[in-house]
């Protein structure tokens, strides 16, 4: 899954993974322990309107060239299948539910959709140019050193770069 929704499962308390029946089925997702894994694709605005939405959660985010991308980071255990929730995570057709996070030392791996079995690479996603001056006052890297723990507000919330369903 793409960051920063691992690193809200292993360390931020996301206790629901949304996907839609068909790719539960698709994925051969069934409940057991199972390898998270941070894909390696990350764009700006999907990485904008997840950091909003876990601050929504009260979740505070990493910077994303903190997060390690292309690599298993931790362990959860999916205990249900679920298509309704009263969980704040939950906000779709279904979901996995999770509990137990934990977190390893990042293996470099390649990804692929649903479960899989995954083997260890070589090195981890490189960080893009955009990520190093994410929340950087008009891209100034000097302007950011004065306030190194603010996070980025949101007059509006960032739109939601996927479509529905």
């Amino acid at each position: 899954m793409r960051q920063p929704s691992a690193w809200a499962i292993i360390h931020g308390g996301k206790v629901v993974e949304n996907r839609s029946l068909g790719s539960i089925r698709a994925g051969r997702m069934v409940p057991g322990r199972i390898c998270i894994h941070a894909a390696t694709g990350l764009k700006e605005d999907e990485f904008r309107y997840l950091h909003w939405r876990l601050a929504q959660h009260g979740v505070t985010c990493p910077r994303p060239d903190t997060l390690i991308r292309g690599a298993i980071i931790g362990t959860v255990e999916v205990t249900e299948i679920i298509t309704e929730s009263d969980s704040e995570w939950f906000g779709g057709e279904a979901g996995l539910l999770l509990s137990n996070p934990k977190a390893i030392d990042p293996i470099p791996a390649s990804g692929a959709l649903g479960y899989f079995v995954w083997t260890r690479g070589q090195n981890f996603a490189p960080v893009k140019p955009w990520m190093r001056r994410f929340d950087r006052a008009n891209a100034d890297m000097a302007t950011g050193e004065l306030f190194p723990d603010a996070q980025p507000s949101y007059k509006e919330p960032p739109q939601r770069p996927w479509r529905k369903g």
